[in-house]
């Protein structure tokens, strides 16, 4: 049993888990400083999807992999916050589709510059060899143990 527990007493797991939670912590911290601290990291579950387009709730809940009572909860949450609007079909005047607030464009797009700081500023720290060297042990672990292929869908969420 570890008494005083380090970073580096830590297993490769729970390590890997808490360096994430620790960059996705610093977006977090700059996207506010960017005055876009309105969304939250799960946001991006939704967000990945109605990225590629417009789409319905019963699209979104079924890319996401969840009902559309627990679909229609998030969207309701992110159109409160003013992250998502609903407008009609063009095609069908019955279907509203989701689409993405000029808001959560900013904020997606200014996770993403934040996200290629980060890995900028940690090469810096610890050389371009050893993050590539990082990337790739975690990739690799994604490969033999993960979902690749959910990334590749966008379909990715915690464990159960």
């Amino acid at each position: 049993m570890v008494v005083d527990p380090t970073p580096s007493s830590l297993d490769l797991s729970l390590v890997s888990l808490f360096a994430g939670w620790a960059m996705s912590g610093e977006i977090q911290r700059r996207l506010t400083a960017d005055r876009l601290g309105g969304t939250r990291f799960n946001d991006g579950v939704v967000f990945q999807h109605v990225l590629a387009g417009p789409l319905s709730i019963s699209a979104l809940a079924e890319r996401m992999g969840v009902t559309q009572q627990a679909a229609s909860k998030a969207v309701a949450d992110l159109e409160r916050r003013g992250l998502l609007r609903r407008e009609p079909d063009p095609a069908d005047a019955r279907t509203r589709l989701l689409h993405l607030t000029d808001t959560a464009e900013r904020s997606v797009e200014a996770a993403r510059k934040h996200r290629a700081a980060l890995e900028k500023e940690l090469i810096t720290e610890f050389g371009a060899a050893r993050v590539a060297d990082a990337k790739a042990l975690l990739a690799g672990i994604i490969g033999s143990y993960g979902d690749t292929e959910a990334i590749h869908g966008r379909r990715i969420r915690p464990p159960v």
